[in-house]
């Protein structure tokens, strides 16, 4: 698995979010709620989607499946004026990021990532949020579809 070590910028998104966990997954809920809205968003910056999750600190020193982290479904934009009811701005701060491109539905990825890369990696987890990226490739539930994961590291 090839992934590319990149700094991100700070960035401006707008969106909705949900605190779940793996075990209560509601993420078909939290962007069944967003995408009938997200044309609402009058300042998006092109058309890409940012599924993101911010974990409390610890989150994955004591890994379960019950645990609890806010998860985004948002887009870019160029400010934070007049965002839409219902939905909130969130700044997301720049940093240290591998990125991993994905294809398909397989979710063993991010055991791959978590256990095998990061520990090999020479780079620890950073206390940022994660993200998928999802661009023109990300085809919902196809095989076919394609996105990038970003995950937060420091030396």
């Amino acid at each position: 698995m090839q992934s590319t070590i990149t700094t991100l910028s700070a960035k401006k998104l707008v969106g909705k979010h949900l605190t779940m966990s793996l075990a209560n997954n509601l993420t078909g809920q939290l962007w069944g709620s967003f995408m009938p809205r997200r044309q609402e968003v009058q300042n998006a910056i092109g058309t890409d989607l940012y599924s993101l999750q911010v974990y409390p600190t610890g989150h994955f020193e004591r890994f379960a499946p019950q645990n609890e982290f806010v998860k985004w479904a948002l887009v870019e934009v160029t400010d934070f004026e007049n965002i839409p009811e219902g939905m909130e701005g969130f700044e997301l701060p720049g940093g240290l990021y591998a990125v991993f491109p994905h294809r398909g539905m397989d979710t063993s990825i991010f055991q791959y990532i978590y256990g095998v890369w990061l520990p090999q990696s020479g780079y620890q987890l950073d206390e940022r949020p994660h993200f998928e990226l999802l661009g023109e490739r990300y085809k919902q539930g196809s095989p076919e579809s394609e996105e990038d994961i970003w995950v937060p590291i420091r030396r």
